[in-house]
């Protein structure tokens, strides 16, 4: 079968490889329909997230039709068709039964690895390094997934996939950015990073009750998207500081919650970033924190910092003293997907959201690796790529 696969730092390759079979009783196959390039696969591309190995197969948004199930599967079919989560869950253990998936603790057969870094390593993930398990992703034309009782959202025949294959991902990853941001009606909030997640984080957060949403990043055609949903944005290219512009808008109090949605590959202007950028190329740092640093200075008293974006080492130079004399709640990690997928269907048939609204590129898998070189140096405005099988 055709894949797309990581050969290296700013190297993928669409290669033939072998199609996957059923290797547990839960497993089911899934001929994927339709799967999408993310941002956060951009930090593959990048080289920031370690235990990456060649031929390693790509992809964490991805739905498809049911082609083959275990003899244990119970709850989805042959013929059904399903959105499947990036996160891989057991559905059995303490996690999985708080509704924590992606703590589960029994999918990564690589737990060490994730124990030697982060001291308690999370649930598998498909496509995304071995620390991660070493799963092989969706961007392909079958996949395997484990526990797919568990790890899949059967959605309805005839809906587009474009509508509902974000269930994936940024939709309930922006979601659960906005609800661990605690937004209260009336509440003002600063998302940074206007990117699909960052999109998703917006919709999500006038869902839940803000009042004002101030949508930061330095790319005017994605704030004007944000612009489109209701939110004000700022370009922090044209504006002397971003915390004094927050301030300005808020009376001098600061947002009641700050939303990073960019991660470890933070853009900026700053004297801070420009370290950051340098200390990143003479390999002396792992992640680029800027936008943190602004949310955690910017956050009103008593406020909420929801942090989506992906991080995978040691940051540098975090005002930690701000977080504590504010007193600020700081609330991360990866999204307990399963949670949200069925909640965020409903709202999707109910015409409250169509999350294709991000999509810019429509490509087939031989364009895949040429779309990851754009995606990396913007090109085209590319913005958001979906590959079709």
């Amino acid at each position: 079968m055709k894949a797309l696969c990581w050969e290296g730092k700013h190297n993928v390759k669409m290669k033939e490889v072998a199609q996957p079979r059923i290797l547990n009783p839960s497993d089911a196959i899934i001929k994927v329909t339709t799967a999408a390039i993310c941002g956060s696969d951009l930090h593959l591309y990048d080289g920031y997230i370690p235990s990456m190995e060649k031929g390693d197969i790509l992809g964490h948004e991805t739905m498809g039709e049911i082609v083959e199930v275990g003899p244990n599967v119970k709850r989805v079919k042959v013929g059904d068709k399903i959105v499947i989560p990036f996160d891989i869950a057991c559905g059995h253990c303490s996690h999985c039964g708080d509704e924590e998936y992606s703590l589960c603790e029994n999918t990564n057969p690589n737990a060490a690895l994730g124990d030697t870094l982060y001291d308690h390593g999370g649930a598998a993930l498909f496509g995304y390094s071995h620390i991660y398990g070493g799963y092989a992703g969706g961007q392909a034309e079958y996949i395997r997934v484990p526990h797919v009782d568990t790890n899949s959202l059967v959605v309805p025949q005839g809906i587009e996939d474009e509508k509902v294959l974000f269930l994936s991902d940024i939709f309930p990853t922006g979601y659960m950015a906005a609800v661990n941001a605690n937004i209260k009606p009336g509440d003002t909030v600063a998302v940074w990073g206007c990117g699909p997640v960052g999109q998703m984080v917006i919709k999500s957060c006038f869902m839940l009750g803000a009042e004002r949403v101030i949508a930061i990043d330095e790319y005017e055609g994605r704030l004007n998207l944000a612009r489109q949903s209701g939110a004000i944005g700022i370009n922090f290219a044209d504006v002397e500081g971003i915390l004094d512009e927050l301030n300005y808008l808020t009376g001098g109090v600061g947002p009641d919650s700050c939303i990073d949605a960019v991660g470890l590959e933070a853009h900026g202007h700053t004297v801070t970033a420009t370290i950051d950028r340098v200390k990143a190329a003479a390999g002396l740092a792992t992640d680029r924190p800027d936008a943190l640093r602004q949310a955690i200075q910017a956050c009103k008293k008593g406020g909420t910092v929801s942090i989506p974006g992906v991080y995978g080492g040691l940051l540098d130079k975090i005002p930690f003293g701000a977080a504590f004399g504010k007193a600020l709640t700081l609330k991360m990690g990866q999204t307990h997907t399963q949670k949200y997928m069925k909640p965020l269907l409903d709202r999707i048939m109910n015409d409250e959201i169509d999350p294709s609204f991000v999509i810019t590129h429509r490509v087939d898998i031989t364009k895949g690796p040429e779309m990851y070189d754009k995606f990396h140096k913007q090109k085209d405005d590319v913005f958001k790529v979906v590959i079709k099988m």
